[in-house]
């Protein structure tokens, strides 16, 4: 068996020997052609499992795959392709024949290969540093239980620093402490239904796959969680493969993600039964959408982080409760759009807790300050709002090195339950904020007084201007189509 240190030796040394090819630029690129590979792998793996289970059974195995397609047969040290006959085979033959894959029923793992290889596509150039990348990928074994867990967190540590590559990558990367409170507050359980409507490579459902799979303890459970749990949507190619592999690496069989823009639904067609229990998002903030995309939604905003808010509360079942990462000028913006939001949130659902984040909790990719905000779908509508400001550890800046830990939750999740009045936390009557027109800004209610305030790097002022900019656009265009309305009539 190869240990953990050895694993992430491997993949050092493959990450290591992709840099050097042509074709490959920057922690994206190499990411990519790792994956691929490493899912190939897993996938053979996997597929001698099922052949061992079947024979053991006493039943006759037919393979996914034709024969020449199969990862022992053209990727084998001694007969196996090498050089430009590699790089041809797989440009031309491997990939075309994976995508075509087509699933005939429910779960068939053709539909999981089929949408991977119709996303990716091989970026090595050379076939001879492909064949070193590939004979190293033959010393994990898929198959071994310690090796496939282990190589899961370290593939959720090559996503990590895919993210602080810096770029638009860090877009699709939400830090995992911060995940995995969020998934201990909402405390899913088996046979709920968890959705992510913008996934990026997945990190929500794999942790939520971790923090259920020790209580999957029989068969049925284990197929209710792998096969009928995970659902997502992303619209982009790239952190679309990359969730698939990642949930597929995590254990999950059949994870349920389309590939679609999620914010083209117009949320009043969504019915029952595209409903979920619970909700986990980290849904892309700053960006525009077309008034087209706008229609969608009752509230009509061009500031894609309130659209992905109204596409949430509306994807939830009756007693489904979200938590919902969103920026800061969500909650303490109170004109137009951003009002109506809240107000539906607040009277429509029980938006009960506010976590404030402190600042740099993205960085590289965002200096932006956010908080978490979590709500219920049903039953009764918000009463008081229970507040809570993580603090720093020893007034230590959070920064792409020293970035947010476990150790920064660790308050929160000893006492979030029984929401008490802290100095890090206040209740607020739903009364008080309807008065300050839905102001959701924890630091606007804080009783202890506002603390000294504490220089921010330029890049974080930055952010919040520009986060301010894109409120008050939001405003103007809505004044736009007021007084365009108004000329109609």
């Amino acid at each position: 068996m190869t240990s953990k240190e050895q694993l992430r030796s491997i993949i050092g040394r493959c990450c290591d020997i992709l840099r050097t090819d042509d074709g490959i630029s920057g922690s994206v690129h190499y990411t990519e052609a790792l994956s691929w590979v490493l899912y190939l792998k897993f996938f053979a793996d996997k597929e001698k499992e099922r052949r061992a289970v079947a024979e053991l059974a006493g039943d006759e195995y037919h393979p996914i795959l034709k024969k020449e397609y199969r990862w022992e047969v053209w990727s084998d040290a001694k007969k196996g392709k090498t050089g430009k006959e590699l790089t041809s085979f797989i440009n031309d033959e491997l990939f075309p024949y994976l995508a075509s894959l087509k699933g005939t029923k429910e779960g068939d793992p053709r539909d999981i290969i089929g949408a991977i290889f119709k996303n990716v596509q091989n970026r090595v150039n050379s076939g001879y540093l492909l064949r070193e990348v590939i004979d190293l990928v033959q010393s994990i074994h898929f198959d071994v239980g310690e090796e496939a867990f282990a190589l899961s967190h370290i593939y959720e540590s090559l996503l990590k620093d895919m993210g602080e590559g810096g770029g638009n990558a860090g877009e699709y990367y939400t830090p995992r402490p911060l995940i995995k409170t969020m998934i201990e507050m909402i405390d899913p359980k088996i046979g709920e239904t968890i959705y992510d409507p913008a996934c990026g490579t997945g990190g929500f459902l794999a942790q939520a796959h971790i923090y259920l799979e020790p209580k999957a303890k029989t068969p049925d459970l284990r197929k209710i969680l792998n096969n009928k749990t995970f659902y997502g949507r992303e619209k982009t190619p790239l952190p679309f493969v990359l969730c698939l592999m990642n949930l597929t690496l995590h254990g999950m069989d059949y994870p349920r993600i389309s590939k679609e823009n999620t914010l083209q639904i117009d949320i009043r067609q969504i019915d029952e039964r595209d409903k979920f229990d619970v909700v986990l998002a980290n849904p892309p903030f700053g960006g525009r959408e077309q008034p087209i995309i706008q229609k969608n939604f009752p509230v009509e905003a061009n500031a894609t982080e309130l659209l992905f808010l109204q596409h949430i509360e509306k994807s939830l079942k009756r007693g489904g409760r979200a938590a919902v990462v969103v920026p800061e000028g969500i909650l303490f913006q109170t004109n137009g759009a951003y009002q109506q939001v809240k107000a539906k949130l607040i009277k429509e659902a029980n938006l009960h807790t506010v976590v404030s984040l402190p600042p740099g909790i993205f960085l590289p990719y965002s200096a932006v300050k956010t908080s978490v905000i979590f709500f219920e779908r049903g039953g009764r509508a918000t009463k008081d709002v229970w507040f809570y400001e993580v603090g720093l550890i020893d007034g230590k800046k959070l920064t792409k090195k020293a970035g947010i830990t476990e150790a920064h939750f660790a308050e929160l999740l000893k006492i979030y339950k029984k929401r008490p009045d802290t100095e890090r936390s206040w209740t607020v009557p739903v009364e008080r904020i309807i008065k300050d027109e839905m102001n959701l800004s924890a630091g606007h209610y804080n009783p202890h007084g506002p603390e000294q305030e504490e220089l921010l790097e330029p890049e974080q002022y930055a952010e919040e201007i520009k986060s301010l900019l894109a409120g008050a656009m939001t405003n103007v265009d809505e004044l736009l189509r007021e007084l365009s309305r108004g000329s109609r009539t």
